[in-house]
């Protein structure tokens, strides 16, 4: 028994060594305190543009001016990152949104709010995030040798951020005024570059398309991201399946479950029901933290199942505590496939070309939301949204199902039990040769 406990000990420290440095360190407390900031800023343009006299549409349109950009660029943003340091560009994206909203707080201090200045703001601010967020997937593999420990740990400090946001973006509200939260906002991206900048990112390890010279044209670079995106079935297959999802669950859930829940029970179940959802994503990247499965999507799709309790409690029309359970388990769900997912991503794909897809990636799994978004509306009024919340929850089963049902994704081997199942047949080779001599 003590030696058990030894040895578990042992694994124990060195799987932490294996993740924590220095440097991942730097990286884990930008992305902390970034993704605290981001999760402050609905709550922010909400309470600041509805003081100044604008209604839910100028929310909307401020949010969408982001969300826009976003997507519509960060294709581009992934070409980028692979053809320069990552380090430097999502630096100078970090300075970027540090200057909006720095802007975008003396604009509220002072009163004179327009809302097509909030929306350009937005707008820029997009523009930046779409050139930072494809050097993220390939910064991982470059910091920590476990990475699916190193993604574990980013996903359930960002679950963390995600529920602690609000509620201190409520609170500058009321203590001080929207402008102190747009300033609070400044202050982490502010944070988030002084971190990355102490950071020493250790070289990229080149990968079969970095042999030739790097002289190709930017577009060249573009189609030959598309091509490595195309050619491998696992990716695209759950890129395809993922846009139904959008359309189908979560554009749908994320607004007719704040819909139905502040009308039936109030403002403050819709609180408590999405508590519930951040705290099952902090339950979901610590488990994820510990599972290593050896098919890392067919697991992460089998979780995901657990998403359809989420609309379908809603739907169904329970109670707030069986509503909030519902959500916790969804969070879980959805934390665990997404330690999964970007962890396959991370490991399957060459370094020199990660950046540029991981942008395909990202800009393929939200090119639908805004789609489920604007269908969620008309649907809920031809079928009365607690229909549309039950369907949802419905087809969150037909989406794992069609996961599971690609062979390329359920098959799927993770990087290092491939590597180590071919370690121990080639050691089983060499003893047999070894025995016949």
């Amino acid at each position: 028994m003590a030696g058990t406990a030894s040895q578990s000990t042992h694994e124990g420290a060195t799987a932490a060594r294996a993740v924590w440095s220095r440097d991942f360190a730097l990286f884990f407390a930008a992305r902390a305190i970034a993704r605290l900031g981001d999760t402050m800023l609905p709550v922010a343009l909400a309470a600041g543009l509805l003081q100044h006299g604008y209604g839910a549409g100028a929310v909307g349109l401020a949010m969408a001016s982001t969300a826009a950009a976003f997507a519509g660029l960060v294709v581009f943003g992934g070409v980028l990152a692979d053809r320069f340091s990552t380090r430097r560009l999502m630096i100078g994206a970090d300075l970027v949104r540090l200057g909006t909203q720095a802007a975008a707080a003396v604009l509220f201090f002072s009163g004179h709010v327009v809302l097509w200045q909030i929306c350009a703001i937005g707008f820029v601010n997009g523009v930046a995030s779409a050139v930072f967020q494809p050097g993220v997937a390939s910064t991982v593999p470059r910091l920590a040798a476990d990475i699916q420990g190193a993604n574990g740990a980013i996903r359930v400090a960002e679950s963390a951020a995600q529920l602690a946001g609000p509620a201190v973006a409520g609170l500058l509200v009321g203590f001080a005024s929207p402008g102190g939260v747009f300033a609070a906002h400044a202050t982490t991206y502010a944070v988030s570059a002084g971190c990355l900048l102490l950071l020493r990112l250790p070289p990229l390890t080149p990968g079969p398309a970095a042999a030739g010279p790097r002289t190709k044209a930017f577009r060249a670079d573009l189609v030959e991201g598309w091509h490595e995106f195309r050619s491998r079935r696992w990716l695209w297959g759950v890129i395809a399946v993922w846009c139904v999802y959008m359309i189908a669950v979560w554009g749908p859930t994320v607004p007719l479950v704040a819909t139905e829940v502040v009308q039936e029970h109030g403002a403050r179940a819709y609180g408590l029901v999405n508590s519930a959802l951040g705290a099952g994503t902090v339950v979901g990247g610590l488990v994820a933290l510990r599972l290593r499965p050896r098919r890392m999507l067919r697991a992460g799709a089998i979780a995901l199942v657990g998403f359809a309790a989420f609309p379908a409690s809603v739907g169904a029309g329970l109670d707030v505590p069986a509503m909030a359970a519902g959500a916790a388990v969804a969070g879980a769900g959805m934390s665990f496939w997404g330690v999964m997912w970007a962890t396959s991503v991370q490991t399957q794909v060459p370094p020199d070309v990660l950046n540029r897809i991981h942008a395909y990636d990202v800009a393929g799994s939200l090119a639908m939301m805004p789609v489920g978004q604007a269908l969620a509306g008309p649907a809920a009024s031809a079928l009365g949204a607690d229909h549309v919340l039950l369907v949802s929850g419905a087809t969150s089963f037909a989406v794992c199902a069609a996961l599971l049902l690609i062979p390329a994704v359920r098959g799927l081997v993770r990087v290092d039990a491939a590597t180590a199942g071919s370690g121990r047949v080639a050691r089983k080779a060499q003893q047999s040769r070894a025995e016949k001599c």
